[in-house]
This record gives structure tokens, sequence and C-alpha cells, in this order.
């Protein structure tokens, strides 16, 4: 009941607490009508600014004004109504209703400049300096247009007053006066306080992050333009304040060329449409809106459902419509206001922007919300860069040959060709032309192609049946090495990669076997190196001694692959014929094609050796192969065919933990991937070992740069088990590096609904662990708290893994104290304990009743110590259950970690000759870690001067304690600590004694 001033004033305290929202607000509301019944203005004065706080916060800037003159006016009638800290709020505000006043069109701009004229006589009155004046005179400069150039000097050459705004949103102005001025690295260079975290403030720093993004792009520093997305996006989704910044991401993932990501924002964001607060944010907002659709429907995407206005269903190109003809009143209607353009220039110029970047930034989230291709749109083939990718020559004879000739060097780049010329076939546009040979020959090659690219989707049996279909029309135009070495692919592509049809590959064995036994006939036969092209031979317009050998050699090829497939079925130990078979195959493939000439095939069987090696863990031999394999590609000019063994070879480096070499080798086999036109090389894969290698060479930036390119990579293969691991590892690295909110940004996209419901439950399960882990680092605890019990409800169930339980168990205990949930807190403690019953975990339990002890101390003060002591006594009991010698855990640490928070928790209680002897020894126990303990040892040392100094008055002990301590972290080469040490001895010093 609210039937008494301190009611009232109880019951904003409480509103205050609550986050911004529409909650807080109407409660705000309420709670000024029940202060006016009251006849003690200084309830109505704290009801007020209470309700004008919601009104700031939550985008209701119109209303602000009202309410401001009321508590102007209380102000002039009961000035002692306020307290020193209102009475601030009085002056601070003056600037809330200037621009509040600037969001409003109907707002005369006179009115808005004779307010500022009444907060200069007002701050003149009171002597309180003008550079908050004439600030606001710079806003509204900044707002038309007008005179900013002289308004900016006359605010930034003025001193600062402690009624300035703070230093983080004056930044922020400062650095937008640099861009609107086109200087956006002069921008950049203003804002980097703000960026980098030394500035903030409750808008700071994701109102700037937010303005950050397009001088970033422009200025080529994709990566902090990604990074600042992440974060900066995380602390304005939602929220109506900030509807202006959610449209400044939503134009970043425009220009950046992230509609789907933009289109997950907007759907987060829907509430912002019915928020008419604030009009010039929501012009903001809208804007933004309108660059992104504008980009969608541009892109032929104008059908794509979208999330808009509740009420009905979206399309792209009818909210675009809907939108556009908001913001052209908008706009409009500042313009009338202000007398001039500005405001709809600035608004043309926003949507006049196309995208940045040549291919989408690799933002390291899971996007669901991806935009549909147009009916009917067929798309364009990727250009390969690099003088080494092939032209698609337009003349349908000519596009032939040069697939033809190609296909003839084993280039990649003739898979294009080949879509084109069977596209160009079956659209209509090409009927056969006998000047590309035999109607049968140009059928076999393309059905050799489609066999090709099944394989890759691995639809073997249908991959199988193109090649027998090839191989026929071959035969038919007497090309017996072509049909020869198609029927051995086909045999060799139809053999499993496990045991189920042990029957089938026994007869593709035998059946290989005799196309080898056939080979060698027909080698014999008619020599290799020469003989009379046949029809088929002859109109493929290739060498026919080289056409040969590469059929011959490929259908030993086939023999090999088959051998190998076998090989690396069986355990690596396993002896037999499967062995023997493989070693027979592989270097009967090497011999001949040493003899023949032909390099790559050389480099082939290497490659089988270095595999079969590497499973076996002789790693020395493996890689001896592959560099042998590589200096044999290199022999063959083909140098696209070095991208897999390179890959193979990185690999190898990083298990030696040599990850600088990796890194040289993945570039080269990306660069020559990209080069050479090589569609199948595993780009997404070989960008997530390039982001492990950057990792470990420190090179965090190239590491989130790559593995946020190899999870969008898996993410369009449609392997998004694969693209959520990389993802996880990328938060890894995020965290790892002090960019903990980026790794949330990243997790949290991995948890919507869809994203989720496409991964294994324990995957799940990891990427919440981690989740609510680094929402805990953030601070974040009550939405940590709620992670934590989401993965308590998941792992109940898993029987197999207890000991999985009693660590999430435990880490929720935590969270949700941190949260001051204590009686949920409380619960889950208890049922930690039952678990570690069942599945020991010391190392958890431990750290969860520190942490208890910690957090109860913290909360209930010297009447919580009792609590916290019987929370320590729970840790030593079970560290006394923990053997000695227990492999993998520490046992001296945990003890003087134990004895060190029992130290701090009896200073709570003033008990401190207690609390020093457990000081002393946690410093004795952490003496058994060695060089280990020296850092513990030294923080123990100095609390115990702490309590000695301060608490006992022993001064010259602690100084003699600091001195001796210092002095040994000096020898242990640990200056920080050194330096901690004797910061608290010169103090001590300083004191005056007795």
């Amino acid at each position: 009941m609210l039937d008494t001033p301190e009611a009232v004033v109880e019951a904003l305290r409480e509103n205050h607490d609550r986050p911004h929202g529409t909650q807080r607000t109407v409660t705000a509301e309420e709670l000024v009508e029940a202060a006016e019944v009251f006849d003690e203005p200084d309830t109505l004065v704290t009801a007020l600014l209470e309700l004008m706080t919601a009104y700031e916060f939550t985008g209701e800037q119109r209303k602000s004004p009202v309410v401001f003159a009321r508590l102007l006016k209380l102000w002039d009638t009961a000035p002692k109504s306020f307290s020193a800290w209102e009475a601030h709020q009085v002056f601070w505000r003056f600037k809330w209703v200037t621009t509040s006043l600037l969001q409003v069109p109907e707002m005369p701009l006179a009115t808005v400049r004779g307010w500022i004229d009444t907060m200069r006589e007002r701050y003149e009155e009171a002597g309180h300096g003008m550079q908050p004046v004439a600030a606001m005179r710079h806003h509204v400069a900044a707002h038309t247009g007008t005179g900013v150039d002289d308004a900016y000097d006359l605010w930034v050459t003025r001193p600062r007053t402690e009624l300035s705004d703070c230093e983080a949103c004056e930044t922020r102005h400062r650095a937008w006066h640099r861009v609107a001025a086109g200087d956006d690295a002069g921008a950049l260079d203003t804002w980097g306080p703000v960026l980098a975290g030394e500035q903030g403030c409750s808008e700071e720093p994701q109102a700037s992050q937010a303005r950050a993004l397009l001088p970033l792009l422009r200025l080529g520093r994709a990566d902090e333009a990604r990074s600042h997305h992440l974060t900066g996006y995380r602390r304005v989704r939602g929220n109506t304040g900030m509807q202006h910044e959610v449209g400044l991401h939503l134009e970043f993932c425009a220009l950046s060329r992230n509609e789907g990501r933009g289109l997950e924002v907007l759907a987060e964001n829907r509430p912002l449409f019915e928020a008419t607060g604030a009009p010039l944010d929501r012009l903001g907002f809208l804007t933004g809106v309108e660059v992104l659709l504008a980009r969608l429907v541009e892109d032929g995407h104008g059908e794509t459902p979208v999330a808009g206005p509740p009420g009905r269903n979206w399309t792209a190109d009818g909210l675009l419509a809907h939108v556009r003809a908001e913001t052209d009143r908008l706009a409009a209607a500042f313009d009338a206001r202000n007398g001039t353009t500005a405001v709809g220039d600035r608004r043309r110029e926003r949507l006049a922007r196309r995208p940045l970047l040549d291919e989408p930034l690799p933002l390291g989230l899971r996007t669901a919300a991806a935009p549909r291709a147009a009916a009917g749109a067929v798309p364009a083939a990727p250009a390969a860069a690099g003088s080494g990718a092939p032209g698609v020559p337009e003349d349908f004879v000519a596009l032939v040959a040069e697939a033809r000739r190609l296909n003839h060097l084993g280039h990649p780049g003739d898979t294009r060709l080949w879509a084109r010329i069977a596209e160009r076939l079956a659209d209509g546009p090409a009927a056969h032309d006998d000047r590309v040979g035999p109607e049968e020959l140009l059928r076999a090659e393309l059905a050799e192609e489609r066999a090709y690219r099944l394989r890759q989707e691995d639809e073997d049996a249908e991959s199988g049946a193109e090649l027998e279909t090839a191989a026929g029309l071959y035969e038919e135009l007497g090309m017996e090495w072509r049909a020869l070495a198609a029927r051995a692919r086909a045999l060799a592509w139809t053999t499993g990669e496990d045991d189920a049809d042990a029957e089938r590959d026994e007869a593709v064995r035998v059946r290989l076997d005799r196309l080898v036994r056939e080979a060698e006939r027909l080698k014999d036969e008619a020599p290799l190196s020469g003989g009379k092209a046949g029809e088929g031979e002859a109109a493929a317009g290739v060498d026919v001694a080289a056409d040969r050998v590469l059929a011959y050699l490929t259908v030993l090829y086939a023999d090999a692959y088959t051998a190998y497939q076998e090989a690396m079925r069986r355990e690596p130990e396993e002896s037999g014929a499967a062995p023997e078979r493989f070693r027979e195959a592989v270097g009967r493939l090497r011999a001949e094609a040493e003899r023949l000439g032909v390099p790559h095939q050389v480099a082939n069987a290497r490659q089988f050796v270095a595999d079969e090696a590497g499973r076996r863990g002789d790693v020395a031999l493996a890689e001896s192969e592959l560099r042998a394999a590589l200096v044999d590609v290199e022999a063959s000019d083909r140098p696209w065919r070095g991208s897999r063994p390179r890959a193979l070879l990185a690999q190898i480096m990083l298990s030696r933990q040599e990850p600088a070499e990796a890194a040289e080798l993945l570039h080269r086999a990306l660069a020559d991937a990209v080069r050479y036109d090589d569609a199948d090389f595993p780009v997404a894969p070989t960008y997530s070992l390039l982001g492990h290698a950057s990792s470990h060479l420190g090179d965090h930036a190239g590491a989130v740069r790559h593995l946020s390119e190899a999870a969008a990579l898996f993410d369009r293969g449609g392997d998004h088990e694969d693209a959520a691991g990389v993802r996880l590892q990328l938060a890894d690295v995020l965290a790892d590096s002090g960019r903990q909110a980026d790794a949330v940004a990243v997790l949290e996209s991995l948890l919507s609904e869809e994203s989720a419901a496409a991964l294994d439950e324990r995957m799940v399960a990891q990427i919440r662990l981690s989740l609510a882990r680094g929402l805990r680092e953030l601070e974040e605890y009550l939405p940590s708290a709620e992670e934590f019990l989401r993965l308590a409800g998941t792992v109940a169930g898993w029987e197999d893994d207890a000991p999985i339980r009693t660590l999430v168990t435990a880490d929720t205990a935590i969270a949700l104290a941190l949260a001051d949930r204590w009686e949920a807190a409380e619960a889950a403690y208890e049922r930690a304990l039952t678990a570690h019953a069942e599945a020991p975990n010391p190392p958890l339990i431990v750290r969860m009743t520190r942490e208890f002890a910690r957090l109860t101390a913290a909360a209930r003060g010297a009447e919580g110590v009792e609590d916290a002591l019987a929370h320590l006594a729970r840790a030593d009991a079970v560290l006394d259950a923990v053997p000695a010698d227990a492999e993998g855990f520490a046992v001296w640490y945990e003890r003087g970690e134990v004895r060190y928070r029992r130290a701090r928790v009896l200073t709570e209680a003033e008990r401190f000759e207690e609390a020093l002897a457990e000081a002393e020894a946690a410093i004795a126990v952490h003496e058994e870690g060695g060089e280990h303990g020296e850092l513990p040892r030294a923080e123990a040392v100095r609390f115990a001067a702490l309590v000695e100094g301060n608490g006992l008055g022993r001064t010259g002990d602690a100084i003699a304690r600091l001195t001796t301590a210092a002095a040994r972290c000096r020898k242990a080469d640990h200056p920080e600590a050194a330096q901690v040490l004797d910061a608290l001895r010169q103090d001590y010093l300083s004191r005056p004694r007795d």
C-alpha cells in the first residue's frame, strides 16, 4: 500500500533497480500520482526525477519537457525540498530537455533556442560555467546544418564544468563532427578512448560503436567493425532508448553484405516499430530498416518474408514501401521545422550507400534468416581471381575446346566450363556442333563430369551409373583406354568407407584386378607412346600418347585408391592381406608414374603412403612423403595439385607445434585454390586449420578472421555441426584475447531456436556452458544463472555422465548466488553436494564453497560470518578426502585459498588475531607449491600485512613482513607483485607512528 510518503520512496527505490522498459516507466507514472497525494514536495521531486529518467532511457522524450516543467516549478517554489544530488540534477537535466525538444518536429526551432537561452540564464544565476550551454547550441547547429563549425568551436574551446556531459559522450560528439566533415580516420582517432573502453557511461561505448561501424568499413578496418557490431549490438538490442543505434547496425549489415544477419536483427527489434516517443531517433531506426530492405529488393529478394510492425505479415518490398512513406513524412517534417534540408540530406545520403565489400564480411555468427533466392534466378558462376583461372569463352566450339584442354591438364577450372556447356545445351542457346566432334564424345565427357559432381555429393551409386554411361559411349567411339579408366573410377568410387558390405568390396576388388590386367594387356598390344588416333581421340584434340598414359595411370590410381580405402578401414597394427595389397598397388602406381614421367601421379602415390603412415603414428614418414609429393607437384607443371598435400602437411606441422610453417602452408594452399579456381578444394576446413594455427602464433585477429570465414563456409555447405564446432573455437579465441563480449555474441547466435535444433544435444550443452561462463565473466549474472539452469535441466538426464551433473550444478549454484537469488542458490548448492557424493569433483566443489563464503560475507557482512565459515569448513572436509598425490589437482593451492578466504571472512567480523593466523597458515601452505606458489603466497602476505597494520595496529611488523616478501618476489622474477607489496609498505612508512 502506498499510503505513506515512506512507502512511496521505498517503491521508488525498488523501481529504480528495475531495467529500463515499459514496466519501469508505467510504475514511475503511477508513483508520481501516488506522491501527489501527500503534502511533501520532497517525495514528489524524487518521483518526478525517476519518471523523467524512465522517459529518457526508453525513448519517450516527447514527455520529458512536461515533467521537467513541474520540477522547475518546484525548484522555484520549494528549493529546500531538493537534496544536493537532486539540485544538481535540475541543472543537469536542462540538457535532456533540449535534446528532447529537438526530437519532436512539431516543436518550433524558436522554442528550442528559447529554452537554451533560459538554460543560460539559470546557469548564470547559479554561477555555473557556460560550456554545457555551448554544447546544446552545437547540437542544434549539427541537427539543422547551420553554423556548425562556429558552434563547434565555441563548445570545444570552453573548459569543461561539473555539468558538462560525461567525457565519453563528448568524445562521441567530437568524433561524429569529424565524420560529418569527411575525416573518418581522424574520427576514429578521437573515438579511441571510448572504443578501447577507457571512457564510458550508461550510453557508451554502445552509442559510439554503432556510429563507428561505417567509418571502419570505409577505411577497410573490417576486423574492428566486426567486433564493434558483435559487442555493440548486444547492448542496444531491443532498447527503445537506442533505436537510432539499432538502425545503424541494420545499415552495417547491408553495407557488409550480411543481409541475413540484418533480417535477424530486424526480427529481434520488432517492438521498436511501435516506439514513437522520440521521432528523430525513430527516423534513424527506420532509415536503417530502409537501407537493409532496399538492398534486399534491389537484389531480387522483394518477396522475402521479414519482420515488421505487428498485426500483419510483411515481405521486404511491402515493408519497404510502408517504412519509406513514414520516413519521407518524418524527414520532411524536420526539414520544414528547421528551415533547412539537413535531416533529409542525411537520410538520402544513407540510402544512396552501396555495400562496401565485395564479399560478405564473416561475422562468426550463425545466421538462420538468409534471404531466399528470387524465383527463377540462376546464380552466376563466380569469377576466379588470379592469372591461373581460365576464362569462359562465349563461342560454343571454343568453350568445348577449352574445357577439353583443361580437363586433359587436370586443371580444376574445367568444372565451370563443363557446367556452362551443360547449361547452354539444356537451355537451348547452343545445339550440337559437328566441329566439336561426335555428339557421343561430348555426351561421354558430360557424363563423366556429372559423375564427379555426384561423387562430391556422396551419391556414389548415381555417380557409378554415369561413369558406366560414359564408358559405353567411349567404347562406341573406339576409345578403349578412356572406357577402361571410366570403369575403373566407377569401381573405386563404390568402395565403402566401412566394412558394412564386405561381399560387395570383394567383388569390386575382383573386377578391378581384371581391369588392371586388361590395362596391362592393352599396354603390351598397343604401346602407350603412340599409335593411330581414333575418331574420338582426334576430335578430343589431345595428344594420343599422353591421353593413353593418363588413362593407364588412372586405372592404377583407382586400384591404389581402393587398396588405400581398405587399409584405412583396418586397425593400424593389423597385418594380413589389406596392408600388403595397399603396398603393392601404391608401389605399382608410383613405379609406373615414375617410368612414364608423370610426376603428379607419383605425388598421389606419396599422399596415400603419407596418410597411411600418419594413421600408424609414423609422423616422420608422413612428413617426408608429403614434402617429396610437393616436389613432384612442382615438377609436374600442375601447381594446382599442391593445395591438398600442403594442407595435409600443415596438419602435421600443427601436431608438432610448428604453427608458423603450418600457417604459411595453409595460406599458400588457399591462395592456389582461388588462383586456379579449384571449387572442390576443402576451403572451410582449411580456414579452420589456419585459424587454429593463427591462434597458436598469438595472431588473435587473424584467428578470428579465419575461423569466422570457416564457419560461414561450413554453413553455406550445410555442415552445421562443423560450423558450430568452429564457432566454439572462435568463442575461445575471442575470450582468450580479452573480447568476452564478442565471444558471448557468437555463442548466443548458436542457441537461437533454429540453430540449436540442427545440433547434437551434447554440443548444445557445451555451447550453453561456454555461454553461461562468458556471461558470468561479463558480470551479467542473472542471464548467466538462467543459462546454467537450462543446462542443468539438460544434463539431469545424462545417467552416463554423472561428473558433468556435478560440474553444472555447482556452477549453477555460484551463478544464482552472484545474481542475488539466494534461495535458489542454496537449493542448487545442496544438489551439488549430493551430486559430488555420487560423482566426486573436488576442485569444483571447493571453488563453490569458497565462492559462497565470499558472497555470503559480502552480502551480509558481520552477520554472515558464521555461515561463511561453515562453507569453508565444508571445503576443508572435501579436501581432507582427496589423496595428497591426486593427479591433476593441486591440493596445496586449494588449501591455501581456503585459508586465505577464511582470513578475509574473519576480518569482516574484526576477529583480527584469528584472521592473521589464517593468513599466515595460507602463506605456509602456498610454500608447498614451490615456484607455482609464489604469487598466491605474495597475495596472502599482502593481506596478512593489512591485518597487522590496519586491524591490529602493528605497522612495524607489517613493514618488516612486506620488506622481506617484496625482496623474495623480485628474486623470483615477479616484479609486479613486488611493486604491490612495496606500495603498501610505503603507505605504512608514510603514516605517523608513536
